[in-house]
């Protein structure tokens, strides 16, 4: 008798295991475009890259190395290098704070939509609320819903911002009440702020919630904002040290401790960081000026506006067959990925049926977007079937 799984299918990462290597434009990635190794150390102070070439392959502390810890601490102001715990990416935080957290008889609410690991790991311990984020408001944060969720038993709250998938990043105010919220009802406030970095323009940034809350929990990696997903390496800031002690007891049963080269490379980021992150920003706004022609071509196929964050959009499709259809035609047809809107279905609310995830972090977006618009022309495509039947 097959056992049931304790939580269901990552669906985004089953669909990327399918296809994010064998499309041949690669449209709907969640990251910045990447940098060599070479060009890597080319940024490194010449100690650094001295430290680099001469690194033993050994084992390295579990709460992450001194040094990477205080490169990390320097982007929270007010937080030292004690503030900080290392992890094998984003992913491991997630889980390490969710089951340090939380435990069976608790609360917890998740803003969705989300990246499913935000739900569904809570899920698996204890009740779980989902509050949207209010679409008509262009993705805004209801915190008047999350009040009316909180109950006796809440002890966690769940948001990313810039979000995943839609790039929304909230109003300071509402930020702000957020916080106040937590703090009133002593409350954890688990903060993915991984694209943060990205925003289009600097007055739309928030603070990082662990700058804010003493109960705040920011976690943030190398993969997104700063292009360097292949390091593996994420952590979690937080000003309360006896859960960051328990979270680092609980990594010794996953990952232990980090890639020694992986550390001392995402320490030279880091140091390097204005140079990436202005690098990457710059590809981001001539990437979604080249999405605001394409999207305005089709404009009687798509709904668009440019998110205030990330390197992630949720457009809405209007063709009469569905987005569904419409992005299995169109990675079997043209080779170009995008991530239909059943990827990010909720089971705490209602999310969107009718949109898909266009990534535009990467160097190979105008390749995607001709092949997509090339096919859009043709005489099947939704486009072509319009103008053929003089519609």
């Amino acid at each position: 008798m097959p056992i049931e799984p304790a939580m269901r299918d990552f669906s985004l990462e089953v669909f990327l295991s399918k296809w994010e290597f064998a499309a041949r434009h690669h449209l709907t990635a969640s990251d910045s475009e990447s940098v060599t190794l070479s060009r890597l150390l080319e940024l490194a102070t010449p100690a650094d890259r001295d430290r680099f070439m001469a690194l033993p392959l050994s084992y390295t502390q579990t709460f992450g190395s001194p040094t990477l810890r205080e490169a990390i601490a320097a982007t929270y102001p007010g937080l030292s290098a004690a503030d900080i715990l290392c992890f094998a990416g984003a992913e491991e935080g997630i889980y390490v704070g969710m089951r340090t957290l939380l435990c069976a008889g608790d609360h917890a609410i998740v803003m969705t939509p989300n990246y499913q690991a935000a739900e569904t790991l809570p899920m698996s311990i204890c009740e779980v609320t989902g509050v949207p984020l209010v679409e008509s408001e262009d993705w805004a944060l209801d915190v008047d819903a999350i009040q009316a969720a909180v109950r006796p038993s809440t002890r966690l709250i769940s948001v990313n911002f810039p979000n995943n998938p839609t790039g929304a990043v909230p109003a300071r105010a509402a930020f702000d009440a957020l916080i106040e919220l937590c703090r009133r009802r002593g409350i954890w406030l688990f903060s993915d702020e991984v694209y943060r970095g990205l925003e289009r323009s600097d007055a739309d940034r928030i603070p990082q919630a662990a700058e804010l809350y003493e109960r705040g929990i920011s976690l943030n990696v190398m993969s997104k904002s700063y292009g360097l997903p292949g390091l593996r390496i994420g952590w979690v800031a937080c000003r309360d040290r006896d859960l960051l002690a328990s979270m680092e007891r609980y990594k010794h049963y996953l990952s232990i401790c980090n890639s020694a080269p992986s550390e001392v490379l995402a320490e030279i980021a880091l140091k390097a960081r204005d140079t990436l992150l202005a690098r990457n920003r710059g590809l981001v706004i001539e990437n979604l000026q080249r999405l605001d022609a394409f999207f305005a071509r089709f404009e009687s196929l798509f709904e668009w506006k440019a998110p205030k964050g990330g390197c992630v959009a949720f457009p809405r499709y209007l063709g009469s067959e569905g987005v569904e259809v419409f992005c299995r035609r169109l990675i079997e047809e043209a080779g170009v990925l995008l991530l239909p809107a059943s990827i990010y279905r909720s089971e705490l609310t209602d999310t969107p049926r009718d949109r898909f995830r266009i990534g535009f972090g990467r160097a190979n977006l105008p390749a995607g977007v001709q092949a997509m618009q090339a096919w859009l022309s043709g005489a099947q495509s939704p486009v072509g079937r319009q103008l053929s039947s003089g519609s």
